[in-house]
């Protein structure tokens, strides 16, 4: 392993532990469309809440991508409503993680 690392064909590792997925046994990510120009405000307002675990902004429909972990269904729910109740939340979709088959990609090796 060292060798593999030190020649550069092993980029990283990751660690999966049990704990990851049972702290947080309902995950999602939301899609968030926002109108008008409130991206930065509402950014600072879903910072505030602690079930979203990561916040991305992207292009095309949807502008933002939000991660989400809660204790049960019934917590995703709200957390669901006070993101709608935003000013400026213009429209969501939620899709639940079911499992977890890989958690993340390899690094794409430089050509040689």
């Amino acid at each position: 392993m060292a060798k593999l690392q030190a020649e550069g064909e092993i980029q990283g590792f990751t660690i999966i532990v049990k704990g990851d997925t049972q702290e947080l046994p309902v995950r999602g990510m939301t899609l968030i469309e926002i109108e008008g120009k409130g991206t930065d405000r509402i950014i600072e307002l879903l910072n505030g809440m602690p079930e979203l675990q990561t916040i991305y902004t992207t292009n095309g429909r949807w502008d933002l991508i939000v991660e989400i972990g809660t204790q049960s269904l019934p917590e995703l729910e709200d957390v669901l409503r006070r993101i709608r109740l935003i000013d400026g939340v213009a429209s969501s979709e939620t899709n639940l993680y079911l499992a977890t088959k890989r958690k993340s990609q390899p690094s794409q090796a430089e050509p040689r």
